[in-house]
């Protein structure tokens, strides 16, 4: 259960900071929002099953979330690893997004991690 409170909390941190972006006036609450997330332990590209010393979290969210976190972290990267025609990405710290115009219904996703054993972000995608 500690795992699902460290992961919350650094999703907490997360979400706040990108309220202060949204439009609509800051009330200061919560606000749910789908996502996908994924436990896993070794590398992002060669990922497997969590044990019990190494567990980690990848969440992806998409939506406006995605796209009011892309708007913060600007600007885009120049060169980036699996760029296509129509794909804009942009990286800061741990967090990574990108914007593709060719997914009509959610062009923007996001991606963060969270090594739980040691509380600290990290990468939540490969290339």
């Amino acid at each position: 259960m500690k795992k699902s409170h460290a992961a919350l909390a650094g999703m907490t941190v997360l979400f706040s900071l990108v309220a202060l972006a949204a439009s609509e006036p800051w009330d200061a609450t919560y606000t749910s929002y789908p996502m996908h997330y994924l436990m896993y332990s070794g590398e992002l590209g060669d990922r497997k099953p969590p044990t019990k010393t190494e567990q980690r979290l990848s969440i992806a969210v998409q939506g406006r979330l995605a796209k009011d976190m892309f708007d913060l972290i600007g600007p885009d990267l120049k060169l980036a690893c699996g760029t296509t025609l129509g794909m804009r990405q942009r990286k800061r710290g741990d967090v990574s997004c990108s914007f593709d115009r060719h997914q009509a219904k959610l062009p923007y996703t996001c991606h963060f991690g969270i090594d739980l054993r040691k509380g600290k972000s990290m990468e939540g995608a490969t290339c």
